[in-house]
This record gives structure tokens, sequence and C-alpha cells, in this order.
């Protein structure tokens, strides 16, 4: 059973109804051999948000034609998992990996997930499925020992089939196997998976299996879904974050041919046949609202946090502070700042919603398939079984589409109206909805001694959170407190929502750990390099530094040396690594060109070496947003930025040659690689700058008016 067989033949996927739900799924199948398998026992961070149901949670399906189909509540946001899930599926089950089709966050046929997030596919999903297709193989194996009479130890599989040792001639295919019986088998005991000398698909640098849909345009994403007679809506919004309505007249938009006007309780909107139509008739919409007067902005939200912040709690601490002080015989001291940070992705939050029958389906841009259909469910006062959400592809997430109101929008004006609808929100409402990084600072006394190692170390992060703010130096008197989580917070903190963006916190943590390491080594007169080394004993993290520093070619000198080069570490999603890069600072108008990064990364056994490497250079290129330009221009609960006239995102002519080096490391886990490479950037360029000009940058981004300040200063 084919993605096409789950979803009909047509081109668009909503002109044809799903052929059958999750449970018919099971009880109809016929031909073919299902494996069912449960995640509770491998998925430990998981499991701390919700335990997987005690039931089958995930399955393949090994078809009548031979393909395999393998269903998973992860969804593929340009992260490439929908390649390197299927490798895994593949290498297991002897077969080609055109052969496996993956089936991707439907919430009536793929297993219970919590979201796709925190480069936890891999890590989490990975081995379940890779145990699981190990277990479809043995099953295979026995059925074909059956018709063959020959005990399955004396079998060998190989692309899709099965043969007796030193016979490839006489051999049945998985087809044949699979033809006619009904068969579901549960994971009771682990399988003997393969071990690296035997791979053949995992580890192999393999094209994504998705590209030729995204270059052709044939991918569809949610705002490609069409039905008959679909509605666009153009929803009423409030100029600023809390402001009231207190009154609207929609008599205009009313009059309109054409136009349906929603008004239930906060939700007011105009539906057409054509988007455009529906936004004039939006237009036409007289509203007042009361804005509450604030006064804090992006020039003073760092006082605001610091004020508002309460208690903080120790994330590590070894040895005494007061130690450590006597001990140094230099002493430093930093505040870092980091504002606000749109995700901005290619794709703004869209869904296509239709009411029917009591029932309700949703097309969404989501990560989290089925955090949707709980938050339709409650939205629409129904049984979660009347929620059924689809996740095609989405266009880019990044933590930023974990929430999304926008299907909920859908749904509510599906069901008023009893007429299908979309809601793709535009630029402008998706920065104004966004959950930004927060805006935190970090506040960072350490010391080194006489010998140039580091012997006090005592950080405070606020509003960042934890992630990325542990490290790996050999401080024997060390301290790191956290004040407030990485987003959300209490009322009064944020003016408007926060949230998760790539990589969480750690892009604020690691900008203020390795730009303080910086500075202590350039104050020791000790190579930025050297000093960490010296200060290090974690020997994967010196393996991707010293990596780092071969492919980049890298001669010791004390910064500022002018050459322009920075050097960063750090560690996320249980990858390790390093990054150094080149940069080009222009002193009298403060503009930044990075002329050169390289890159190395541990991340244990590496599933799509291609894939990975795509990661990198992608998450590289979205670093140098948040390091050199991003931030939101704001008063209360007023965004100034709607589009990109007012926030920069990189351009291809910012690119600099990226190199990147993979660690080899096959008997290793597999560890998570969409987020790791970011996490360096603005520290890695921040360094580079003081390396080239001796202006040292303490606030992300570093806009050129900020260069020009520090070298000022």
């Amino acid at each position: 059973m084919t993605r096409e067989d789950l979803y009909g033949e047509s081109d668009n996927p909503a002109e044809s109804t799903l052929k059958l739900d999750r449970r018919e799924f099971l009880k109809l199948t016929g031909g073919g051999i299902l494996i069912l398998f449960s995640l509770g026992e491998f998925s430990t961070l998981e499991a701390q948000r919700r335990e997987y149901p005690t039931d089958f949670n995930a399955y393949l399906l090994i078809g009548e034609d031979g393909r395999i189909s393998c269903f998973t509540g992860k969804i593929e946001m340009g992260q490439g998992v929908i390649t390197s899930l299927a490798q895994m599926a593949a290498e297991e089950l002897c077969v080609p990996l055109d052969s496996v089709k993956m089936v991707m966050g439907d919430t009536e046929l793929c297993p219970w997930d919590g979201g796709t997030h925190g480069s936890l596919t891999t890590r989490f999903f990975g081995p379940p499925l890779r145990a699981a297709s190990a277990k479809a193989r043995e099953v295979l194996l026995e059925l074909a020992s059956a018709q063959m009479k020959v005990p399955p130890e004396q079998l060998v599989t190989e692309n899709g089939k099965i043969f007796e040792r030193g016979k490839p001639g006489k051999a049945l295919t998985y087809a044949q196997l699979a033809k006619g019986q009904k068969i579901t088998r549960e994971l009771e005991r682990e399988a003997v998976q393969k071990v690296a000398a035997e791979f053949k698909v995992i580890g192999v640098p393999t094209i994504r299996t998705d590209a030729r849909e995204k270059v052709t345009g044939q991918a569809r994403f949610a705002g490609d879904i069409r039905y008959p007679g679909l509605l666009y809506a153009k929803i009423l919004r409030p100029p600023a974050h809390r402001a009231q309505l207190k009154s609207a007249d929609t008599s205009a938009a009313e009059k309109m041919a054409g136009v349906t006007v929603v008004r239930q309780d906060d939700l007011i909107a105009c539906l057409h046949l054509d988007p455009e139509m529906a936004e004039k008739a939006l237009q036409t919409v007289r509203a007042d609202f009361e804005i509450p007067q604030e006064t804090v902005d992006d020039k003073n939200i760092f006082d605001h946090l610091l004020k508002v912040a309460q208690e903080g709690n120790p994330a590590d601490e070894k040895g005494s502070l007061e130690t450590g002080e006597k001990q140094a015989s230099r002493l430093f001291e930093a505040k870092y700042l980091n504002s606000y940070v749109a995700h901005s992705p290619i794709e703004p939050h869209t869904a296509t919603a239709e009411f029917k029958d009591g029932k309700v389906e949703v097309w969404a841009s989501t990560q989290s398939p089925f955090g949707i259909k709980e938050s339709i469910a409650n939205a629409l006062n129904l049984p979660s079984e009347k929620v059924h959400v689809r996740t095609p592809f989405v266009g880019g997430g990044f933590g930023g589409k974990s929430r999304n109101t926008q299907a909920e929008e859908a749904a509510r004006l599906s069901m008023i109206t009893g007429k299908p609808v979309q809601v793709a929100w535009t630029r402008a409402e998706e920065f104004f909805y966004d959950t930004f990084r927060p805006a935190a600072v970090v506040l960072i006394k350490s010391g080194i001694d006489d010998q140039g190692r580091i012997v006090l170390w005592d950080y405070k992060v606020y509003f960042a959170g934890s992630r990325g703010a542990s490290h790996t130096y050999d401080i024997p008197n060390n301290r790191i407190t956290v004040f407030g989580s990485g987003w959300g917070g209490a009322a009064g903190t944020h003016p408007f929502a926060t949230g998760a963006w790539r990589a969480p916190g750690a892009n604020t943590n690691v900008f203020s750990r390795e730009s303080q390491i910086d500075m202590m080594a350039a104050k020791a007169g000790i190579d930025p390099l050297e000093f960490r080394l010296k200060n290090m004993k974690d020997d994967r993290m010196l393996g991707v530094l010293r990596a780092a520093a071969d492919k980049f070619g890298w001669k010791p000198a004390v910064s500022p040396s002018g050459r322009g080069f920075g050097i960063s570490c750090g560690v996320d999603s249980g990858t390790y690594v390093a990054s150094i890069a080149e940069v080009a600072v222009d002193k009298n108008s403060g503009h930044v060109q990075v002329k050169r990064v390289v890159c190395a990364q541990d991340m244990g056994l590496v599933i799509n070496p291609e894939g990975a490497k795509i990661q990198m250079e992608g998450c590289i290129t979205m670093g140098l947003g948040y390091a050199l330009t991003e931030e939101i221009h704001f008063k209360g609960g007023k965004i100034f930025d709607a589009n990109y006239d007012s926030y920069a995102i990189p351009r291809f002519s910012w690119l600099p040659e990226i190199e990147t080096v993979l660690i080899e490391a096959k008997n290793s886990p597999a560890q998570g690689g969409g987020e790791p490479a970011i996490i360096n950037m603005g520290a890695v360029v921040a360094n580079a700058i003081f390396d080239a000009s001796g202006a040292r940058l303490y606030q992300l981004p570093m806009t050129p008016d900020r260069i020009k300040a520090a070298l000022k200063a």
C-alpha cells in the first residue's frame, strides 16, 4: 500500500477522501504483513512529555507489491528525515531505499507523537524503527523458511528477496511472501540489528527522496490543498498585543457580493471564493481598539527583564566561587544581550479545513499534528476522534510552528459556515503572531590564574533557559544559574508570546560563553584555540576542535591579530560542534562580510552524510541572520516589523565559503543534526570581528551601528 493508495490517485489529496481510517486500516489491510511496535521503552525524553499508548504505537506495512510503508507522527519540514528514516528502515529490511514510502503526520494513520522538535526524530524514533524493521526481516525469514523448507539461519535477505545461501536463483520476493497473507506481528523481543560493518544504506550519502517534488513544484503544502467551494478567510487583527476590541462595523463587507462575514466572540472574518476579494472586504471593516499604554520597548527590554526576574535555579555547581576568586590572578565581568528574533519561515502558518458530518478534517502546516488535534477538539468542543489532522510538507518551522492558531481559526470558520475554509497568514500576520525567540541577558564573572587556566566561572542567564549553558571546560569552581525559562514566562515578563527557536537558548548561551572564553584568551595573551585546548579534557570536544582547525588551516596567534579569525564550540542535541570563521570588517561602515566558515561535528552514527552536511550548511546560513541583523523592533505590544524591508534575513550575497567535517563514529548512537551547527554562529562571528578589529561585541545582532560604536569604545 503506497502513499497514493492511502490518499487516493488524485494529484491533490483533498480531492479524494481518505480510504481508511486507522482502525479500518488494521481490519481491512488484507494481503500484507503488518509489524507493530511500542515506542515506550525507547523514548525517554518524549515520555517525559506524555506516555505513549500501551497498545501498538507505530507500524511498518509490507504490502502485496513488496513495497514498505513506514508510518510516523514526525513531519518533514525541510530537515530531511523523510529520507533518513526511510534509510533506517531500508537498511534493516534489506531493500532498496526507493521501495520505502514514508507516511508522516497523519493523526489517523500514524502513531501518537509529541511533535517534531529538539532534533529528537533520529535519536528517539530511529532506534525503535530500526528494531521494528529488523523484526520485520525476521518475520519474513520465518515465512520464507516455512515455504522453502529451509531453516531460517540458512536464508539470506537481499534487495527485497530471500534465498538459500549460495542459491540466489531460487528466491522468494517480499511481495510473494506478503501476498494473500493477513499477518499482524508484535515486536515482542529485540531482533538482531545490523552492525556498522554490514551497512549498505545507512551512512551512504543520499540525495533527498523529496528533492524532485520540491524542485519541480509538485510538493504539496497546506496552502495547496483545494476542496470544492473552498472559501478563503481574512481575519480582523488587533493593532497591538493585548489590544481590546471596543466596536466593529462590518456592514460594508456584508453588502459585497459573494462575501461571507463571520462574527463570533473574538473572531471577525471575511470569506470569499477569491482571497483578494476577501482581503478587500476586510479592508472595509471599521474597528476601534483600546490599546494599553506600555513603556517597555526594544531599547529598555533588558533592564526590564533583570527587574522582573525571580529567584534563579542552579543548573550546575562545582567547587567554591570564593575559592575561585582567590585563585584568580585576573577577573573578568561582562553582560551579554540578545534581542527578540522571529522564526520567519518561508511558508507562513497555513491551514485548510473542512467540517462535514460532525467531523473536521484539517490540513495544517505544523510541527505538532497531534497537538493541533487536541487544540481543535477543545476549540470546537468535539471529541478528539472527530478531528483528523493531516500534515503535508511543511515549509520551515524552526520551533515556530508548534503553536498553530491558524488551524483552530480555519476549523472554527468551517464549522460556522459549513464550507471548507483556508486560513493563510500574511507575512505581517506571521511576524505579529510569531512566538519570538525571547530577549535575554547573560551575566558572567570569570577568572584565570597565572598559567592561563580558568579557575572561576559564575554564569547567570536570564530568560534564555539552560540549553547550551553547560560547557565542556575543566573549571574547578563553577556555578550556572538560570533565571526564568527559555520561553513563555510569568505575566509581565515579555510583551508578547515567545517560544522555541532553532536550538532554543543555545544560541544565546554559546554566544555569551564563547565570547567570554575568547576575551580571557586575549587578555592572557594565548591563542584562542590553544586556550580552549588547554582548559578542556573532553575527548569529543577536543576531537571536533582539532578537526575544524586542521580543515581551516589554523595558525596560532593572539587576538586581535588583524586576520579576522574566530572560533567557537558547543554541544547540542547530543552532537559536539566546533566552528571557525574568517570575516572582513569595514571599519567605516561597520559592515561585516563572513568570508569562510569551517564546521566540524561529532554526531555519532551519521545516517545520511549528505543530509547532515545540508543541515549544517543551512544552520550556518540561518545563523548569519541572528548574528548580524535579525531583531524585532517594538513598543509594548506593537510590532514594527511586518516584512523584510525592516527585518533582514540572510541573502545569497552574504554567504561565505562553507566547509563541513563529519567525525566518523559509526559505532556510536546517532545524535541530532538539525540544530547544532547554528549554536556557534553568534560567537564565532563575534570573535572573528574582535580578531579583525579589536572591537568586542556584547549584543546580538551585531549591526553596523553597534560595530561602529564598539570600534569607537
